[in-house]
């Protein structure tokens, strides 16, 4: 029974995070489409004198599973695009982030911006911050917000290895993501947040697929935001970080540079 646990959550994770290519951002406002490479939309009022958004996915997901947050995102007149990790994010996270890094120069070409905000979760904030730290990235980037990701590894990865399954079933980003991997000791050696970036990380305690929880946060300056520190009775799950309208109420602080004050009864 507890295998077939894991296999039914990492299914479900499967569910909500990101697939990806780089694909061309538009250049244009464009209605939103799914696709299997990543999107691209543009609306709102004054949307240009903000940052583009890119909403970066995790491991093993369809781009459409992130469009309620991106709607959420483009209702608030930000000019929003989806990223989907290459080979469903199950291969090497460093590669990925390579693939990325020309995904954000082309939104920044497409767009005219000098610099675009992240939105990452689970996975995709491992790859932000491997495009930060080891491919120039802080020079585009004004903020990078994470959800959910394991910053610090997660002992979840290593159910597979206790069960005699082998290490994480030979998924390279599964390995990568257990606690102490050597690709989270290079990630994690030094600073935590360098460059000029604006860094928040954002975690819940029901979180299922990153424990501890606190290996969700990162140090050396960032804003590390626990969702049940302000709301308590507050559940809401690895996938529902991406749902949730509380947490959304804390992006939205974050990408306006203001205090974390989450609304607890937001939907």
């Amino acid at each position: 029974m507890l295998l077939r646990k894991i296999l039914v959550t990492a299914t479900a994770a499967a569910a909500i995070l990101v697939p990806a290519t780089a694909a061309t951002a538009a250049p244009t406002p464009a209605p939103d489409r799914a696709a299997t490479t990543s999107t691209t939309a543009t609306s709102g009022v004054g949307a240009s004198a903000a940052n583009p958004v890119i909403v970066v996915g995790g491991l093993s997901g369809v781009a459409i599973a992130y469009e309620p947050l991106a709607a959420r995102l483009r209702g608030d007149g930000h000019r929003v695009s989806i990223y989907q990790l290459p080979g469903l994010g199950l291969g090497d996270i460093a590669a990925s982030a390579r693939s990325f890094s020309g995904y954000v120069t082309q939104v920044r070409a497409a767009t005219g911006a000098a610099r675009v905000d992240l939105v990452a979760h689970s996975e995709g904030g491992l790859v932000s911050r491997y495009y930060l730290k080891n491919l120039g990235g802080t020079g585009s980037v004004g903020r990078l917000i994470t959800l959910g990701s394991p910053h610090y590894g997660t002992y979840v990865a290593d159910i597979a290895t206790f069960l005699g399954l082998g290490d994480c079933i030979g998924i390279v980003a599964c390995q990568q993501m257990t606690i102490g991997s050597a690709f989270l000791d290079d990630l994690n050696a030094g600073d935590d947040t360098p460059g000029a970036v604006r860094y928040t990380t954002i975690r819940t305690l029901q979180d299922e697929l990153v424990r501890p929880t606190q290996h969700a946060t990162l140090a050396d300056g960032a804003v590390n935001a626990l969702v049940q520190t302000w709301c308590p009775v507050r559940i809401v799950g690895h996938l529902g970080l991406v749902l949730d309208g509380t947490t959304y109420t804390m992006v939205q602080d974050a990408l306006a540079d203001r205090a974390i004050t989450p609304n607890c009864f937001a939907v």
